[in-house]
């Protein structure tokens, strides 16, 4: 399978794998998702439409061709917004963190409003984890564990920031990305329709999983790999 389609409400997402630059399964997945927005009288929104390409070939032999809907050139884009995460083009995750981050900090003010108005600490912790920390720890399985240094200290700093206003110590993000890890696992092996279920299976000796192979720190530091190495450290 070369192609996978990722469907949410009305926004839908075309995933093509391309190899050896044959892009003709990508191009046909798309011209049979057209065609059949038409026969159900459905409208392809063109100007919405973003198409984004990861590369990592250290010799890329010319340019992408333009994809086309309809007649009508769809946007290359270098990042763009899925499900209320960010995703760039080189897959780090520093442009989310600053995103999340800039969106936290904006309501750290509301936070010090309702402290100069004497809230006791108990109703300020509830206004944080609700308003701040579901902001900084949305999706946080899928991108905490590649963050870069820099990025997990700015997401620290608010979290230190929120400490100093309420004066009561706040859950560290790393240790929520763990917790939230563990759960994840738990559903994951507990589901054995889940398309990852067979990625944790136990070796021989029956005491641990069988390690992913990665070749690059970007799979190393990503969920499956870390998870099976939380499962190991039971």
């Amino acid at each position: 399978m070369t192609n996978l389609i990722l469907k949410f409400a009305d926004d839908t997402t075309i995933l093509g794998l391309i190899t050896d630059g044959d892009e003709t399964a990508y191009r046909d997945e798309v011209s049979a998702l057209s065609q059949w927005c038409h026969n159900n009288n459905l409208c392809v929104n063109t100007s919405k439409t973003k198409e984004m390409i990861v590369d990592y070939r250290k010799q890329q032999k010319g340019g992408h061709s333009p994809l086309s809907i309809n007649g009508d050139e769809v946007e290359n884009v270098s990042s763009f917004k899925f499900l209320g995460v960010h995703l760039s083009d080189d897959l780090t995750w520093s442009l989310h963190t600053n995103m999340i981050v800039r969106s936290a900090r904006q309501r750290l003010f509301f936070l010090r409003r309702l402290k100069k108005f004497g809230i006791p600490p108990v109703i300020l912790t509830s206004f944080y984890r609700c308003t701040i920390e579901s902001i900084l720890t949305g999706c946080i399985t899928a991108w905490y564990g590649s963050c870069t240094a820099c990025d997990r200290k700015t997401l620290k700093g608010v979290v230190r920031t929120a400490e100093y206003i309420i004066g009561n110590k706040l859950p560290a993000l790393h240790d929520i990305y763990q917790s939230r890890c563990r759960r994840k696992i738990q559903k994951i092996r507990l589901d054995s329709g889940h398309p990852a279920h067979g990625l944790f299976t136990i070796m021989p000796s029956g005491r641990r999983f069988r390690s992913i192979q990665a070749r690059t720190t970007r799979l190393l530091n990503s969920f499956y790999p870390h998870a099976v190495r939380l499962l190991n450290e039971l």
